[in-house]
C-alpha cells in the first residue's frame, strides 16, 4: 500500500517514445481470472479477513476481482478509503509519467469496475445454453451494499423493500421467463416495487462511475491527456421490454426508461471519453433465441451521447469472433459514425497467426493509408476502395 514500483512502465514508455509510437494508458483497479491477475496481496489479505469488502450475489457467493462500490468512501483498507487508494494511485503515476504526458501518453483510461468496465459483476458463469448468455444475477448481498439499500428503503417508507433483493429473480444462466420479475408481462421489474429497487441499484453504479471519472478528471485536468471511461455493451435480451442483462449489470434500461441518459451526463459533466465495446457485433449473428441486438443497443447509447456532447472511443469484442467482424468495425468507426480512437483487441499468438494477420492488415490500410503496396493487396478494385475510405476516416488505430 502506498509503495509504486513504476521502472518497467517507464522502461516500456520510453522504448515507445523512442520508436515513435503513441501509448494509451490503463489504469486497472481490478483484477482478472483470464489470465490470472489477482488484486494486490495486500488488499487481498484484507479481503480474506473481512470479505464483505466485495460484492455478494444471492448465494453470498463473492467476486474477488474488484470491490464492491459500497465501500469507496468507507476506510476498509488500513484506514483509507477506496477512493483515497485510487487517488493516490494515479498522483503517482502522474509525476512518473508527467515528461511523457502529450507527446508520447496521449489518453488514461480509469477502470470503473469488472474488466475495468462501469458494471456490476452480474455475469459471472459461463451460459449453459449453447452460446446464450443467461440474465445474470444482481449483486446487492454484501453488508454494505445491504446497508445502503436499507437506509434507502426506509427513506421511502417501505422499510420491508430493504431486506434484499429480488426474491423472483432468475439465476445467472437462465433466461428471462424462468421466473417471475424479468417477464414482459406483469414482470416484478414493471412495479412500484421494481421501480424503487432498480432505481436505487441503478443510482449507487452511477454514483460510483462519478466518483472515479471526477477523481481522474481531476488528476489529469491540468495535463495534455485525455480520460476515458468504459462501460458495457450488455445485449443479450435487448429486444425483451425489460432488457434484464442490462438491469442486472446497473443499467435501468427498459423499452419505457432510457438508462443510459444520465451515463452520458456523468461523462460530460467530467468532461470524459466513452468507450464502447462491441463494435465488430451485429444483429444477424446473434443467436436468435438470445433476442439480442448490439447494433440497437449502439445506436441508443451513440444517440445520447450525442446529446450531451461526449466523444466515443471504440473496442471490438475481446471474447467475440464476430463473422464480418472487420465489415461492422468499418460501418462502426466511419462515415456519420466516426469515432476518434478504435482500439483492437488483442495482439497475441491468434492475432498474428496467418489465419488472422492479413486480413488485420487488410482493415487496416483501408482505413489508414493513401496508397497500398502491391505486396500487400494485389487487387486493383481493393486499392481503389481504400483511398475512397480513407478521404473519410480520421479514426486514430491501436492494438491492445
Amino acid at each position: 500500500m502506498g509503495k509504486y514500483d513504476w521502472s518497467g512502465y517507464l522502461v516500456l514508455a520510453e522504448m515507445i517514445q523512442n520508436a515513435g509510437l503513441k501509448l494509451h494508458v490503463s489504469l486497472c483497479f481490478h483484477g482478472s481470472k483470464q489470465p490470472k491477475i489477482p488484486l494486490p496481496e495486500w488488499v487481498s489479505q484484507i479481503g480474506d479477513s473481512e470479505p464483505s469488502i466485495y460484492h455478494a450475489d444471492r448465494s453470498g457467493n463473492h467476486y474477488r476481482e474488484c470491490l464492491s462500490l459500497a465501500v469507496d468512501e468507507v476506510p476498509v483498507l488500513n484506514g483509507k478509503t477506496p477512493v483515497q487508494v485510487y487517488q493516490e494511485f494515479c498522483e503517482s503515476f502522474k509525476s512518473s509519467f508527467s515528461h511523457f504526458f502529450g507527446s508520447t501518453i496521449t489518453g488514461v483510461t480509469v477502470g470503473l469496475g469488472p474488466d475495468g468496465e462501469l458494471r456490476y459483476p452480474s455475469h459471472r458463469q459461463l451460459a449453459s445454453h449453447s452460446n446464450i448468455l443467461g440474465v445474470g444475477e444482481f449483486q446487492c448481498y454484501d453488508k454494505n451494499m445491504l446497508n445502503l439499500l436499507k437506509v434507502k428503503a426506509e427513506a421511502t417508507g417501505n422499510p420491508l423493500w430493504g431486506l434484499g433483493g429480488p426474491h423472483d429473480a432468475p439465476s445467472y444462466d437462465q433466461f428471462p421467463n424462468s421466473n417471475h420479475f424479468f417477464k414482459d408481462n406483469g414482470g416484478s421489474w414493471d412495479s412500484p416495487y421494481g421501480d424503487f429497487f432498480l432505481s436505487w441499484y441503478s443510482s449507487e453504479l452511477l454514483s460510483h462511475g462519478d466518483r472515479l471519472l471526477s477523481l481522474a478528471s481531476t488528476s489529469f485536468g491540468d495535463t495534455s491527456v485525455t480520460v476515458h471511461g468504459k462501460i458495457p455493451l450488455m445485449h443479450s435480451w435487448y429486444k425483451t421490454r425489460s432488457h434484464p442483462s442490462e438491469l442486472t449489470a446497473g443499467f435501468y434500461n427498459t423499452v419505457s426508461r432510457d438508462g443510459y441518459e444520465a451515463v452520458a451526463e456523468m461523462f460530460a459533466r467530467n468532461s470524459c471519453k466513452m468507450i464502447l465495446p462491441g463494435m465488430d457485433l451485429s444483429d444477424k449473428h446473434q443467436p436468435q433465441e438470445s433476442l439480442s441486438s448490439p447494433e440497437s443497443i449502439l445506436a441508443q447509447i451513440r444517440t445520447v451521447c450525442r446529446k450531451h456532447g461526449v466523444e466515443i472511443s471504440g473496442q471490438n469484442s475481446v471474447v467475440s469472433k464476430a463473422p464480418h467482424g472487420f465489415e461492422q468495425i468499418k460501418k462502426n468507426i466511419s462515415g456519420e459514425s466516426a469515432v476518434d480512437l478504435f482500439t483492437y483487441q488483442r495482439m497475441g499468438a491468434d492475432f498474428f497467426s496467418p489465419e488472422h494477420f492479413p486480413s488485420f492488415t487488410h482493415f487496416i490500410r483501408n482505413l489508414n493509408q493513401l496508397g497500398m503496396f502491391s505486396d500487400d493487396l494485389p487487387e486493383e478494385e481493393e486499392v481503389v476502395e481504400s483511398v475512397l475510405l480513407n478521404s473519410e476516416s480520421n479514426t486514430h488505430m491501436q492494438a491492445a
